[in-house]
């Protein structure tokens, strides 16, 4: 018996591997879609693993540091340092802006971290390169992704920072990196008014008799000096003793200092059901619209090359091929083009994910349910040219 899809696909072989070809690049969108959607995952899920911390203590009625500002005295530490099962607690800030350096702008997290004792909850998990904040002021460690290098200087706000330490995959949940400063420098930067406004808030505070009192400088002194210094925080991260209960700590802090504390499972369902949702639904429907359009292409393909045999098809009926034979020779063609298709995709995916500004992570299992949905499309894709191809009448081999 005559195979009609290998024969045709010979005949035709550049068409129909260049077809699987453009096929292919379609579902390589399809595979960095999804992989896009599992790094957003995977950047939430490193952020909370390279915190360090189990318990978020926030400000009440917040969502936390990452999904809204939250702001507290950096003082609550010590309080929640003495409650029971707390191995470690300490105050970190999170800013995130654009950062100049070398002719471009890179959009970073600013982490404020206390390092003065090695180990504490904020701190950089791991360096790559160089060594750790040792100086109180002016030193900072960034993530390799932010380009810069060892012994750079950048400026944050009106201060210059030396680079002296690099980290690799500590970035937000947004997937931007971090760069790490003292909490101090960090507060500074994020906190503490600028020349100008100080300048300006001095003028009003000496205009206002409830903040300057006559004859008593020394209030007006004192509201100035606390306008320049700051010890707020966006968090107190909090680090468990071996066996302490999560669930039972968070409510004692609830309960004795009024804030509110999330635990790891609820930070991660913050992150990925709150922050990302809106992104993952874009994604599922670009999804769906890729799948449409490859079941399109293929349909059209397939629909094509089997008008162009009619004849041959109406010749194998009239010598007695049976309808499932032919229905198989057509099912072949579209299963073949899929699997040209997904091959190129893969490959093409590959190539290009370390290229996209988001970190792009495309697991196996994404792969094999992939090739799974491309092998299905084209079977449904090729029901029009076998419902074609059933009804082609035998006398027109005959007919010329």
């Amino acid at each position: 018996m005559i195979n009609l899809a290998g024969r045709d696909i010979l005949h035709s072989w550049g068409k129909f591997v260049l077809t699987g070809a453009g096929l292919g690049l379609l579902i390589a969108v399809t595979l960095s879609m999804a992989g896009v959607y599992r790094g957003m995952i995977d950047d939430a899920q490193a952020l909370l693993d390279n915190s360090g911390a189990d318990l978020w203590v926030v400000q009440k009625d917040t969502l936390g540091p990452y999904a809204e500002p939250s702001n507290l005295s950096e003082e609550m530490k010590r309080p929640v340092q003495s409650i029971s099962g707390v191995a470690r607690a300490a105050g970190v800030t999170y800013l995130t802006m654009q950062l100049a350096h070398g002719g471009r702008d890179v959009r970073v997290m600013v982490v404020g971290a206390e390092m003065a004792v090695p180990g504490e909850p904020g701190q950089p998990a791991h360096l790559v390169a160089g060594r750790r904040i040792l100086a109180d002021h002016y030193e900072a460690i960034a993530d390799v992704k932010t380009g810069l290098a060892l012994g750079d200087t950048v400026t944050i706000r009106d201060n210059k920072f030396r680079i002296v330490g690099l980290t690799s995959r500590m970035v937000s949940s947004g997937g931007d990196p971090m760069v790490f400063l003292t909490l101090k420098d960090a507060q500074r930067a994020q906190y503490v008014q600028d020349s100008d406004a100080i300048m300006r808030e001095r003028a009003r505070t000496r205009e206002d008799p409830v903040l300057n009192p006559p004859g008593n400088p020394a209030a007006a002194r004192a509201v100035s000096a606390a306008q320049q210094r700051n010890n707020t925080v966006n968090a107190v991260l909090v680090a468990l003793a071996p066996g302490a209960d999560a669930d039972k700590v968070a409510e004692t802090i609830r309960r004795w200092q009024r804030l509110t504390v999330y635990t790891r499972a609820q930070m991660e369902e913050i992150l990925v059901e709150k922050m990302i949702a809106n992104s993952a639904r874009q994604i599922g429907l670009f999804l769906v619209i890729l799948a449409v359009v490859c079941a399109a292409i293929v349909a059209f393909i397939i629909y094509t090359m089997t008008i162009g045999k009619i004849r041959e098809i109406a010749v194998l009926k009239l010598i007695g091929t049976r309808n499932r034979t032919i229905s198989g020779m057509i099912l072949q063609q579209a299963l073949g083009l899929g699997i040209i298709g997904f091959v190129v995709g893969k490959i093409a995916a590959s190539i290009w994910a370390p290229f996209f500004p988001k970190y792009v992570l495309l697991l196996p299992s994404d792969s094999i349910i992939g090739f799974f949905a491309t092998m299905a499309i084209c079977v449904l894709a090729s029901l029009l040219a076998i419902r074609v191809a059933l009804g082609v009448d035998p006398a027109e081999a005959i007919g010329g």
